[in-house]
């Protein structure tokens, strides 16, 4: 692979050139013949110069390899729409079709040819090992929306910074699980994935909207540079997002392993690996199916050493980067859920406690005018005195958002205004918490 830097805003600089031989790619020459075997099995005819961009791979590449199923008799050349071989229309003989089928028995993979795990491993390092971390006014930005005292800003920031693992525990209802996903915003920038990595001969598909967001395909340029191969950015490589991963309790050891789809013949990447170079959030830690001890022990090798190991159902065993920032949420006690030697790996710990007043009345305000209600002070000294100290309900983050929504939705099903009454309040409030 071939790999440029260029000046950018963006927090990825790196851009790796597409391959002008085949023998660059790192594929063997039949992983390259069956993908576009059975990519015309699925289309039928194609354009050379299709068959280039469904395979995201120069036409100068692709073209040796169109010369070798056409002297085999896979294919043949069925019209031109233009002059030079890239125009050439091509469509898939009998005898191709039943290739092509033998093909898709050992996988069914099909689109853009993959990088190798090498290609992958350093694309991924050069993008990761020297960003510069956030400074406090970035970070502040990034989490301007939220409402947190200036302590966890100062214990919240040395972690982003450092992408180092990060332990956020507290009461229920105080904003762990909206400051992790906020911290994944705030790193921002790009990043630049394959789509899928090749191992051994299998194929790992990692891009996933999900997580990635929509795929946002670099520009080729002309078709007639496609052709004639000329230096570019290799087209195997997208921009995302910087990925967001979540996973909560649903979480089982399984997902943290290669999934190997039987009907269909190759991989789906882990979790993990999905969220290289980004943030990996595990919400409600301890409520997992897996036990606490034994995601440690899963764990304990990739966020000590920062390498990951996975296995192909060949037995194969291989390693990966693990460079993503994990961030586990939990409302339950920590020593109750992990040993100490568990806690000394997590680098940092926040404690998300219960607002003060005047944290509070701010939620409360920023809560009133994303409705479009006048905030009023004395609507929250109502709520303090008869039910925060009145019936000495503990105080949480969550509770202006909850009792406002029930306000509107109360007022919308009686066909009136919302408003800040003491008999609205009472309304909700003796609902909510119960009481």
């Amino acid at each position: 692979m071939t790999t440029t830097f260029v000046e950018s805003n963006s927090v990825s600089t790196f851009r790796p050139m597409a391959p002008r031989r085949s023998a660059d790619t790192g594929l063997a020459t039949s992983f390259i013949t069956n993908l576009i075997l059975k990519t015309f099995y699925y289309r039928s005819d194609m354009v050379g110069f299709e068959v280039a961009r469904e395979l995201r791979l120069p036409f100068s590449i692709i073209d040796e390899h169109l010369e070798s199923l056409r002297r085999e008799k896979l294919i043949e050349v069925k019209g031109a729409e233009g002059t030079g071989t890239a125009t050439y229309r091509f469509t898939i003989t009998q005898h191709g079709r039943d290739r092509a089928r033998e093909a898709l028995k050992v996988s069914q993979y099909v689109g853009p040819a993959p990088v190798t795990l090498k290609d992958y491993t350093d694309g991924l390092i050069a993008q990761t090992g020297g960003r510069e971390g956030l400074n406090a006014t970035i970070l502040q930005a990034g989490l301007s929306h939220l409402v947190l005292p200036d302590e966890v800003i100062s214990q919240v920031g040395p972690a982003l910074s450092s992408s180092r693992s990060l332990f956020l525990y507290g009461s229920p209802g105080n904003g762990k699980t909206v400051l992790a996903e906020a911290i994944g915003r705030a790193m921002g920038g790009d990043l630049l994935i394959p789509h899928a990595v090749e191992v051994d001969g299998q194929v790992i598909k990692l891009f996933d909207p999900v997580f990635h967001g929509e795929a946002e395909e670099q520009d080729h340029g002309s078709d007639e540079l496609t052709f004639l191969g000329a230096e570019r950015p290799d087209a195997r490589w997208i921009v995302v997002r910087r990925p967001v991963v979540f996973a909560g309790g649903e979480l089982t050891l399984a997902m943290l392993d290669l999934t190997f789809n039987e009907r269909e013949g190759f991989y789906e990447a882990p979790l993990q690996m999905k969220a290289n170079g980004g943030v990996f959030i595990v919400d409600d830690f301890g409520r997992q199916l897996v036990s606490p001890r034994d995601l440690l022990n899963r764990w304990i090798v990739p966020l000590e050493k920062g390498v990951d190991f996975l296995s192909l159902h060949t037995g194969r065993k291989f390693p990966i980067p693990f460079s993503s920032m994990v961030v586990f949420a939990t409302n339950l006690k920590p020593q109750e859920l992990v040993d100490e030697a568990f806690l000394r790996r997590i680098r940092y710990k926040v404690e998300m406690r219960d607002p003060e007043p005047a944290d509070y009345m701010e939620i409360f305000t920023r809560e009133c005018r994303a409705r479009g209600m006048e905030p009023k002070r004395e609507a929250v000294s109502w709520i303090y005195r008869n039910y925060y100290n009145g019936k000495e309900i503990p105080v949480r983050a969550c509770h202006p958002r909850d009792i406002l929504d029930k306000i509107v939705e109360s007022a919308r099903f009686h066909g009136e205004t919302p408003e800040l009454t003491p008999d609205a309040i009472d309304l909700v409030c003796r609902s909510y918490f119960m009481c």
